[in-house]
């Protein structure tokens, strides 16, 4: 049995006809569901801090259940149930960028709920102080600095949601790790496909948390 490595097969029309198409759709997924679960979960951080139960217990039912369930199980159910609702099919690709945002908008939630309370309360009320409504606190006083305080962990998640992107393949969607897949197959290089992949990702990720330490280190700073 023969278990040496050959990566010759890789080149450049590999890459273009194969993983480009993947990781186009993985970035793709990545973007809308981090852009759609940061505007999702602002809303339930809201209505958590409201003070008003029939806000807030609904969001935290939504954003502990979703928190309690694998993503993977998520992904399956919407993708399986869904149709049978609606008596039509949605599509993986379709499936899996709503799946990622309801998903995501729990974890996202806790975050930017951190945010808000870090905000010193002296702010709050100044802002109260001369005049403004709740909302228009949270528009200018409070959501602006939220987010700076926790674009380091926002950027974090982001990545981790990335990394996640590879779990579509369970309902056949097509991202880069489905790509780097069907190249192995086709090429009868699956293992050298798989350890490819691995390390795409592991040098996409690295990259990134890098360069989120050094943001981290700027924002203390600039604090």
């Amino acid at each position: 049995m023969n278990l040496a490595l050959d990566f010759s097969f890789y080149n450049w029309d590999l890459i273009q006809n194969f993983v480009l198409k993947g990781l186009y759709f993985s970035l793709m997924l990545t973007v809308v569901a981090t852009l759609g679960g940061i505007f999702f979960g602002t809303v339930l951080a809201l209505m958590r801090l409201s003070g008003k139960k029939w806000l807030a217990v609904p969001a935290t039912i939504y954003v502990n259940g979703m928190r309690s369930i694998p993503l993977v199980m998520v992904i399956l159910w919407f993708f399986l149930l869904v149709p049978l609702v609606i008596g039509k099919p949605i599509g993986a690709e379709l499936s899996a960028v709503v799946t990622f945002i309801a998903f995501e908008a729990a974890y996202f939630s806790e975050i930017m709920r951190a945010g808000i309370q870090s905000v010193p309360r002296g702010q709050v009320h100044a802002g109260q102080a001369v005049g403004m409504t709740y909302g228009q606190n949270m528009r200018l006083v409070v959501l602006p600095q939220a987010f700076r305080n926790m674009l380091p962990v926002l950027l974090t998640q982001t990545i981790i949601l990335f990394q996640d992107t590879s779990l579509v393949y369970a309902i056949g969607a097509y991202d880069m790790l489905k790509g780097f897949e069907v190249a192995g197959k086709n090429y009868g290089r699956p293992m050298e496909a798989y350890i490819a992949a691995a390390v795409v990702y592991f040098v996409i990720c690295f990259g990134l948390s890098y360069w989120v330490k050094r943001l981290h280190k700027k924002i203390a700073i600039i604090r």
